[in-house]
C-alpha cells in the first residue's frame, strides 16, 4: 500500500486556492494531483469538494482517484449528462450581440474567453480535443 504524508504541506494555503481557482482547470487539476500525497483531514474535505462540485471531470476523477487511495468510501463521479454551466446559450448570445455581425468563430471564441473566463475554461475542459467543434456549433445556432 503507498504510504502518503500525514502533515499539511507547507504551501497547502496557495494549493487550495489553487484548487479552487475557477478560471483554469488546469491549475485546479494540478491543484489536486499535488494534494493527492497528503492524506490530511483538511486535504481530504478539498478533495471531497473538487470531486462533488468540479464543473471539469477529469478533476472530479483525480480527486476522486486520489480519495480512493487514501481509503475513503466515496462514490464516484459520473461525467454531467448536460451543460456543464447552467444556460450557457444566455452567455453566449450576449458574446455574439457584443461582436460585429460578420464576425468569426475565433473572434467569439476570443471574446467569450475575455468576458467570462470561467465558462470558456469549463467548457474547454468538459469538451478537451472536440471544444471548438463543439463551440462551433453552439456559435452557428445562435
Amino acid at each position: 500500500m503507498k504510504s502518503f504524508e500525514k502533515e499539511l504541506p507547507e504551501q497547502y494555503d496557495a494549493l487550495k486556492k489553487k484548487a479552487n481557482y475557477t478560471s483554469s482547470w488546469r491549475d485546479r487539476l494540478d491543484a489536486v494531483t499535488t494534494l493527492s500525497a497528503y492524506q490530511h483531514e483538511k486535504v481530504i474535505d478539498l478533495l471531497n469538494n473538487r470531486m462533488k462540485n468540479d464543473t471539469v471531470f477529469k478533476v472530479q476523477m483525480a480527486a476522486y482517484s486520489a480519495l480512493v487511495a487514501f481509503g475513503e468510501n466515496v462514490e464516484k463521479p459520473t461525467p454531467a449528462r448536460f451543460d456543464v454551466i447552467k444556460n450557457p446559450n444566455k452567455i453566449f448570445l450576449r458574446v455574439k450581440k457584443s461582436l460585429p455581425k460578420d464576425h468569426t468563430l475565433e473572434d467569439f471564441a476570443e471574446k467569450l474567453k475575455r468576458m467570462r473566463i470561467d465558462v470558456y475554461d469549463a467548457f474547454e475542459g468538459d469538451k478537451g480535443d472536440q471544444f471548438m467543434a463543439w463551440l462551433e456549433e453552439r456559435w452557428a445556432k445562435l
